[in-house]
């Protein structure tokens, strides 16, 4: 009667190990759909990614830098100038 109840506990085992790794592909199947839904519900409202969003703005930092440095240039030229037509 005993070897009866041994194999009985373990189909029941290898059942639960088979449901478990059953649910835990429903799983993994699950996140990856809800992901999916996310990205084209994101992408359908414009959304930009955050990689991107990054390389804009150092971008305009970039510019705003370059745009500071040749407004003093302008200004020292239209000293010297003013200087010059002066004199």
């Amino acid at each position: 009667m005993s070897t009866g109840t041994n194999r009985m506990m373990d189909e029941f085992a290898r059942l639960m190990t088979d449901a478990a790794g059953a649910a835990q592909s429903v799983r993994k199947e699950a996140e990856t759909a809800f992901q999916v839904q996310v990205e084209r519900l994101l992408n359908s409202m414009d959304v930009v990614k955050r990689e991107e969003f990054e390389v804009v703005r150092e971008m305009a930092i970039k510019a705003r830098d370059e745009n500071d440095a040749l407004l003093a240039r302008i200004e020292a030229l239209e000293v010297k100038l003013a200087a010059t037509t002066q004199g």
